[in-house]
């Protein structure tokens, strides 16, 4: 788990490409604390650490992984943002995020907004379906809020400290970036779903909808 608060950048110093893809990745910050097998945010996608050397480590990358990130274009050189996984004595600065990529958008446009930096986005109704005006969403692993959204897409303010310290100041129109949509929305919606599945309707627990949430006193 994370939180999208990136705690810094790194270099995607080698790619190895057989029967699976594994990653080389130097960060620009120390690494201490982070062991063997622990969970590292690599542009929003959550991987685990298989070699550590210093600030480089090693990651293996899936196939699930590689189909539904940006990862399936990585390039040596690339900029990625780093997140280490949240502990329990965290602080949760941004919002709670898995590190889950449920897909790709691609930036639309960038335009100056006063003091901020305005980047509109396209992206699937499969992701915009569960964002809201104001919700969380994570863009390469950074918590943001969103200005507005629509069933095509959704933009985003970016103020000049974010665009320094994380690679969406680096991002131009026409780049395309990761997209994990908030989990809270995702239960949610499952949970008021009209359709359930067969092991749903073979459960002995009652599925929520409206008339229960009613009867319970929620509505």
């Amino acid at each position: 788990m994370f939180t999208g608060i990136i705690e810094g950048l790194g270099t995607l110093k080698r790619i190895n490409k057989g029967r699976g893809v594994t990653m080389q990745i130097q960060a620009d910050f120390d690494l201490t604390g982070v062991k063997l097998g622990d969970s590292i945010a690599v542009s929003g996608t959550c991987l685990t650490a298989t070699r550590l050397d210093g600030s480089t480590f090693d990651v293996d990358v899936s196939p699930e992984s590689i189909s539904r990130s940006i990862l399936n274009w990585a390039k040596p050189g690339d900029r990625v943002n780093l997140e280490k996984a949240l502990t329990f004595a965290s602080r949760l600065d941004g919002h709670l995020v898995q590190g889950h990529v449920d897909g790709i958008a691609t930036v639309a446009s960038v335009k100056a907004d006063a003091n901020a930096i305005l980047y509109s986005f396209e992206a699937p109704s499969s992701l915009t379906y569960y964002m809201v005006e104001k919700g969380s969403v994570a863009i390469d692993g950074i918590s943001l809020t969103i200005n507005q959204r629509s069933d095509t897409g959704f933009s985003v303010s970016i103020i000049p400290h974010t665009a320094k310290i994380t690679t969406i100041g680096l991002r131009k129109p026409g780049d395309r970036v990761n997209i994990e949509t908030d989990i809270i929305g995702k239960y949610v919606e499952h949970f008021l779903s009209a359709t359930r599945g067969e092991a749903d309707k073979n459960s002995q627990m009652p599925g929520i909808n409206m008339a229960l949430l009613a009867k319970n006193g929620f509505l």
